[in-house]
């Protein structure tokens, strides 16, 4: 029987996979941060909510790191493992601080984001990235 794709080939397709999910995740979040980036910008902070207890504008800005600077880095796939943990922490207080009293339709758009920047976390940016580039490790 002849095989349909080789190892190598299922190897580069691997690392296109995980840069169209590692941009496509980032640019769906971007877009939920852009409102709070502007909302920043009008100096708005004190009417974004504060789960946190550390004040509404600092609130704010950890929460614009994480949905707009954290997206940005992810989408060049620059300091991939570490840009994602504003990410990650960003839905870890969404799903358990802002959403833990709702019911699962109220929290699932943020699980959903939770589980796909942990899946860039344990996989890494892949080969299409700035990452990989600097590395200078062929992969």
């Amino acid at each position: 029987m002849k095989k349909i794709f080789s190892i190598r080939q299922n190897n580069d397709l691997n690392h296109l996979w995980l840069f169209v999910f590692r941009v496509s995740l980032s640019l769906f979040f971007l877009t939920h941060g852009m409102g709070k980036l502007n909302m920043l910008m009008e100096g708005n902070g004190a009417q974004f909510s504060d789960p946190l207890g550390i004040g509404n504008n600092l609130s704010l800005i950890l929460a614009v790191l994480g949905e707009v600077v954290a997206p940005v880095f992810l989408i060049a796939g620059l300091g991939t493992r570490l840009a994602v943990i504003p990410a990650l922490t960003t839905m870890v207080v969404a799903v358990f601080l802002v959403h833990g009293s709702d019911p699962f339709q109220k929290k699932e758009m943020a699980l959903l984001y939770l589980v796909g920047f942990l899946t860039i976390l344990v996989l890494g940016p892949g080969r299409f990235s700035f990452d990989s580039l600097f590395s200078g490790k062929k992969k």
